[in-house]
């Protein structure tokens, strides 16, 4: 029991490292909006996937957040461990949870990255629209961009993760 928590742990703060790798040493600037799109949303989604939904949850949330505070957007880390949290839960769900009736784990990753996509930008449009008013709709389309490279980018990475971690998707 306690070589399958540990194990567990490990993994979480191994998928929390790269997102944060991903999220803070790859920054392309958005225009207008203050804002960076990175490839870190790709592991956000993989945390969930490999690690299920309370560690991906965990590991998501605390690898974005850090990201936020160490890069300068301190303001941001709340909301953003509370948003990239919900993907890594999410992802985690589709995966461990069959009750979506998907076949395919491509399928499944399929389905995750598009929630990841949908959800980054209505959930930063949400918090924004309180900030800064009407005029965070600036940030939906940089925000879309970086779920959906992060939706294929998690494509690609998938088969390459997947025979390295013990804990496979079901």
């Amino acid at each position: 029991m306690t070589d399958v928590r540990t194990r567990s742990l490990v993994s979480a703060a191994l998928f929390a490292a790269l997102t944060f790798i991903a999220t803070y040493m790859i920054r392309i600037p958005t225009p207008g909006t203050g804002g960076y799109i990175h490839p870190g949303d790709a592991f956000v989604i993989l945390s969930g996937v490999f690690l299920g939904p309370v560690y991906g949850f965990c590991a998501a949330g605390i690898g974005s957040a850090l990201a936020d505070i160490l890069g300068g957007y301190f303001f941001y880390a709340p909301v953003t461990f509370l948003i990239k949290g919900i993907i890594g839960l999410i992802s985690g769900l589709i995966f461990k949870n069959n009750a979506l009736k998907i076949k395919t784990d491509r399928a499944k990753l399929i389905l995750s990255g598009l929630f990841a996509s949908l959800f980054v930008a209505l959930g930063y449009f949400a918090f924004e629209v309180f900030v800064y008013g009407p005029g965070a709709a600036a940030s939906i389309p940089a925000n879309l961009i970086q779920g959906l490279s992060g939706l294929i980018i998690s494509n690609l990475l998938f088969p390459v993760l997947r025979p390295l971690t013990k804990q496979k998707p079901s």
